[in-house]
């Protein structure tokens, strides 16, 4: 009896141990799975959040192009939203709606530039103001445009940007610094400032050197040679002139050689410059839940 009794106790005690190995698996188990899904929550979390903050970069980044452009009217907030975007029109922007921008200092600063305007014109009846009979100072210019962009008619507002373009310092722009390399327009820049002092090169031609000007830049240097036979008042005249170019040269080598009486063989290389375009690159980048992107 006390034998039977002792096992039918041990028999309930290793079922209660059962009850509880299996209680404990079971509290495992749902704490594993529990620990389970917070890391998977939080790691989506995460993942969203990374999302959002680099959406949120790339909202900021084309907002500053946009506005440092000049494109559409300063925003109401740091960036723009989907209805100042769908009302912007840059045909009906004023430059007093976008100081500070590059499309402001191009035009209230650039096209007003003095020393550039007084590069004579080609062509004086094209900028002759027909109210005044005097040529359009950047001022009028400037009105005009901004009356023709308040009118909103496209063919007015084409005639005032053409008339900026060809009668204010904005002319002579692609003269100075072009923005692409055309070595015949340098010989044709250089050879006329051999006819303007009378002169006649023996040769001229684009030496095929070309380079960076400078790290960092889009800044490119053109070399041409040039050789001429002259009086010491004609050759120092082109020099002059060389030297007030609106087209900037930069004489590397030169040597001068006495030929007969006063007269001078002068043999160059010099360097010119152009500007390559400059554009907003787009790029792309990807994002991954465990973290890594490129």
């Amino acid at each position: 009896m006390a034998l039977e009794i002792a096992f039918l106790k041990r028999a309930k005690i290793s079922q209660a141990q059962q009850y509880m190995m299996l209680a404990v698996l079971g509290a495992g188990l749902v704490l594993g799975v529990a620990v389970s899904l917070i890391m998977n929550f939080t790691s989506q979390i995460t993942f969203n959040a990374n999302v959002m903050a680099e959406e949120d970069k790339s909202i900021v980044a084309y907002s500053n192009a946009i506005k440092n452009i000049g494109i559409c009217k300063k925003p109401a907030g740091e960036v723009y939203s989907e209805k100042e975007l769908r009302d912007c029109n840059p045909d009906s922007v004023t430059t007093s709606q976008v100081s500070g921008s590059l499309r402001s200092e191009i035009l209230n600063n650039l096209a007003a530039n003095e020393a550039l305007n007084s590069v004579p014109k080609e062509d004086t009846t094209a900028c002759l103001n027909a109210k005044t009979q005097k040529d359009y100072t950047y001022q009028e210019l400037q009105d005009n445009y901004n009356d023709a962009v308040e009118s909103g008619k496209a063919e007015d507002l084409k005639k005032a940007s053409e008339l900026i373009q060809n009668c204010s310092a904005l002319r002579v722009v692609p003269d100075a610094l072009p923005a692409f390399k055309n070595e015949e327009a340098l010989l044709a820049s250089l050879n006329k400032i051999f006819l303007v002092a009378g002169m006649e090169p023996e040769s001229l031609s684009p030496t095929g050197e070309s380079g960076t000007a400078e790290n960092g830049t889009n800044l490119r240097t053109i070399s041409v040679r040039f050789s001429v036979e002259a009086g010491v008042a004609d050759a120092k005249e082109f020099l002059d002139n060389m030297e007030k170019s609106i087209r900037e040269f930069n004489v590397e080598r030169a040597s001068f050689e006495w030929a007969s009486g006063d007269t001078v063989t002068l043999q160059a290389q010099a360097t010119a410059y152009y500007m390559t375009p400059t554009t907003l690159s787009e790029s792309t980048k990807t994002l991954t839940p465990g973290g890594d992107s490129k």
